[in-house]
């Protein structure tokens, strides 16, 4: 491989960035973990406000990487988008992080394969949908764009699952804009409402 060759170069850097994203994901994982970080709305709340200016750019990362790590709670951050920063503008910074995070996802997943998607979705979720996998190509894309229409199956599982397969990126993505905006909203609207009834209900 020739050091000097702008390609190489190119794959060393998306190499790089891959690892660091695995890396800064698992790390903030742990952290939130210990921290209790999405341990109710307001503690996600209230932690995200503490950035001031910087608030839209740190929800935005971490809601790209709890699409990378599944067992991150999704739900408490669809709820804190709304209630941080209003419906529209909630709406929208939940949308485009998990849309960067279920691409980001379907890209590790080509990467590096099956064995790191057993590991990051374990094997219960493996299981269960790789058979709609074997079931063929046509089956699992039309699934799949149903999956990520209605807020019903574990989307960021089935990103995972979707890069396992023949689909290429563009079409992807093409889903995951098109179909996300809908279970988006459901989400974002429906927790927002839970979040506010408890913060009601226990004083917050």
């Amino acid at each position: 491989m020739d050091p000097n060759n702008p390609v190489n170069n190119l794959i060393k850097i998306m190499n790089f960035t891959m690892y660091a994203v695995l890396i800064g994901a698992a790390a903030f994982a742990v952290y939130s973990y210990k921290s209790g970080l999405f341990s109710s709305v307001e503690t996600f709340r209230q932690f995200i406000v503490g950035f001031g200016i910087w608030a839209p750019l740190i929800f935005l990362l971490i809601q790209i990487v709890q699409v990378i790590i599944p067992v991150l709670p999704g739900a408490v951050t669809y709820a804190a988008g709304v209630l941080i920063f209003g419906v529209w503008m909630g709406l929208v910074y939940n949308y485009i992080g998990v849309c960067i995070g279920s691409t980001a996802a379907f890209i590790l997943s080509k990467k590096y394969g099956r064995p790191f998607v057993r590991k990051v979705i374990g094997e219960k979720y493996y299981g269960k949908y790789i058979n709609r996998v074997n079931r063929g190509k046509s089956y699992f894309d039309n699934f799949f764009a149903a999956a990520i229409f209605f807020p019903a199956a574990p989307d960021d599982v089935l990103c995972y699952v979707a890069g396992l397969t023949e689909m290429r990126l563009g079409k992807f993505v093409a889903i995951i804009l098109l179909a996300k905006p809908l279970s988006v909203s459901l989400y974002s609207l429906g927790m927002a409402a839970v979040g506010k009834y408890l913060m009601v209900l226990f004083g917050g």
